[in-house]
């Protein structure tokens, strides 16, 4: 039971160590390094695919850690991927109309 001043809540609180942090931190250091070096190398078409993969595995981590979603409720978990597909049908949709038009027929 809740003292009569506080508010009720079922919510728990973890607490992350600063060396998860300090891992995470490293770990995105390393991907930005990633693809400064990707950045480099001539793949063609798939540079820019490459670099955007490690962008959304970079997105995904701070997600996940810094935005405290891999330990919140599964209502949480089911909003933000609910935002993440959003997301994509918006850019979905986006893409094919920019790719169905005749740019060279004017």
């Amino acid at each position: 039971m809740s003292a009569p001043n506080e508010p009720a809540s079922d919510h728990v609180h973890t607490i992350v160590s600063p060396t998860v942090y300090a891992v995470i931190f490293g770990l995105l250091l390393l991907c930005t390094a990633l693809t400064v070096g990707a950045s480099y190398l001539e793949m063609g078409i798939f540079n820019p695919i490459v670099a955007l993969g490690i962008a959304v595995f970079k997105a995904v981590i701070v997600v996940l850690f810094f935005m405290h979603v891999k330990y919140s409720s599964k209502l949480t978990k089911l909003t933000v991927a609910a935002g993440f597909f959003t997301f994509i049908v918006l850019i979905t949709m986006t893409l094919t109309d920019y790719l169905s038009r005749a740019w060279g027929r004017w």
